[in-house]
């Protein structure tokens, strides 16, 4: 469920495996991709870049600004080509709190310009359920952006 205040989206997810088994698939692009776009590039290290395709159109672009290894990770976060939420100027944080044979995965995204919440978190809960199913041992299946988000980034 999500708690949109003002510019900021607040998810939580619950998740059938370890913080040390969902950590690398936030921070390797390759693993990241599985459950986020279709190909990452993440430097996971301060200062590192931060890249997720998710089409032709929709890039997702900043920079890692803390891993704290296996509990939590912050990055810059925006759009390529966006005057909205361009590249790096907004913030996403993602913690992981084991409880019992779970784990919970908290995901807080601020900086967000007003009225782009609703939509962030939308998305947010498309992609968190897609995380876990993968730390789960599941598999996500591939991401196909919808029509109306391929014209809105294009336009």
């Amino acid at each position: 469920m999500d708690v949109l205040t003002g510019s900021s989206v607040v998810c939580e997810v619950r998740v059938q495996a370890s913080p040390e088994t969902i950590f690398p698939l936030l921070v390797e692009g390759e693993r990241s991709a599985r459950w986020f776009g279709r190909a990452a590039s993440i430097e996971p290290r301060p200062g590192g870049v931060y890249r997720t395709e998710l089409s032709d159109q929709i890039v997702a672009v900043g920079e890692i600004v803390e891993i704290d290894e296996p509990r939590r990770v912050v990055l810059t976060f925006g759009w390529e080509g966006s005057d909205e939420v361009p590249p790096g100027s907004s913030r996403v944080q993602i913690t992981l709190e084991p409880d019992g044979d779970e784990t919970v995965v908290r995901l807080l995204h601020d900086g967000l310009p007003d009225g782009a919440a609703e939509e962030h978190g939308q998305g947010w809960d498309l992609f968190l359920p897609r995380l876990a199913t993968l730390a789960a041992g599941g598999d996500p299946g591939a991401y196909v952006p919808r029509a109306t988000q391929l014209k809105a980034r294009h336009d």
